[in-house]
């Protein structure tokens, strides 16, 4: 068999996962879902919180219109509500025609675990934008309002937390040495552990952490000036990045168990993220795509076709094709078809700890 029938099996195998984890869904109750995160996960947030355009090529694929995510298509959240037979989360800070039945989306694209003058949607924001979200569902409740989320739902609901990305990025610009940046990851694990406890003391017993993926695979940190190629891994990503998202999954594995001891009668479920991804990228035509770091909607050509100053939606961006061939969106975020994939491998549980079903939450 030619290597591209190689490539079709593989991508239908994991296609078929992905669809049999949707179709056997087990869940006894209606499931809700709350998310909070930065751009990974954000659907619409940023856009109805800051006014945000992001305009086609934005959202070409699926939906074929622009819907506030940074994507050309679907989020890995967006493929995991798909395998609970959900609508997708309507983000909290949009004013009309929403549907909050099946939870709510906090996430804001580059929102961090520490709130910054340029946005101040961190963590402990969103957390705070949820309990008023409780308290308000609750009162309307009370009230007779029908089709909203009560007690018992805010209680088995899945809580969700996607966040770090922007904390490192920020901690490892500027002059800042490694040690210097790594020196605050501890800072960041704080306010996600505040975030959870805080989830909890509010009812909250089933919890969904995503660690951070490979930074230093991201076209955006691979164009930054360097002397030579001597901080490239094998697989073309910095190093040090790397290393640095390492050291802050580390951290919040061990959290992740300290709290599984220390919170009872809760589950918080650890899921390895950086794997998942590194493997996408190291093995990136067994998958299908034609690159690992080449940007799909951006500016400048190879070796990376990425620009700062002229990103996604810039008229001056060129636009590839076809989506379906790449792991980088625009840089920073991958394609529908990347995360596509990234879902039905977090769906196989082959990446979590402990190793639960993501309906786990809603089949008792």
């Amino acid at each position: 068999m030619g290597s591209n029938g190689g490539v079709g099996l593989v991508v239908v195998a994991l296609l078929l996962v992905f669809l049999t984890a949707l179709v056997e869904s087990k869940c006894e109750s209606n499931p809700v879902l709350f998310n909070f995160g930065d751009s990974n996960s954000d659907t619409g947030g940023s856009a109805a919180g800051f006014g945000n355009v992001f305009p086609l090529p934005h959202g070409r694929v699926f939906f074929h219109r622009s819907t506030g995510r940074l994507c050309d298509g679907r989020l890995i959240v967006d493929f995991l509500c798909e395998s609970l037979n959900i609508s997708y989360l309507s983000p909290y800070l949009e004013s009309i025609g929403l549907n909050f039945s099946n939870g709510a989306d906090f996430a804001i694209a580059g929102a961090a675990t520490q709130p910054y003058s340029t946005n101040p949607f961190s963590l402990g924001t969103q957390v705070r934008q949820f309990l008023h979200f409780k308290s308000r569902s609750l009162e309307l409740i009370s009230q007779g309002f029908e089709g909203l989320i009560n007690e018992e739902g805010f209680q088995k609901a899945l809580y969700a937390i996607d966040i770090g990305q922007n904390d490192l990025t920020g901690a490892l610009g500027g002059n800042s040495t490694y040690d210097q940046a790594t020196a605050k990851i501890p800072i960041f694990i704080s306010e996600i552990k505040n975030a959870i406890k805080t989830l909890y003391a509010n009812g909250g017993k089933n919890f969904w952490i995503h660690n951070t993926g490979p930074l230093g695979c991201l076209p955006e940190k691979l164009s930054l000036p360097r002397k030579d190629n001597s901080s490239l891994d094998p697989y073309g990503c910095l190093v040090t990045f790397n290393n640095a998202a390492k050291e802050f999954n580390a951290q919040l594995s061990s959290l992740c168990d300290e709290l599984s001891s220390e919170l009872k009668d809760a589950t918080i479920t650890y899921i390895d993220i950086f794997a998942i991804k590194y493997d996408i990228i190291a093995n990136y035509t067994k998958y299908g795509f034609e690159s690992a770091v080449i940007v799909c909607c951006g500016y400048g050509g190879p070796p990376y076709n990425f620009n700062p100053s002229i990103r996604c939606g810039n008229p001056s961006c060129s636009v590839c094709a076809d989506g379906s061939k790449y792991i980088s969106w625009d840089g920073v975020h991958y394609t529908e078809a990347a995360n596509a994939i990234v879902a039905s491998k977090i769906l196989t549980t082959d990446y979590s700890k402990p190793r639960v079903k993501f309906d786990y939450f809603c089949t008792t």
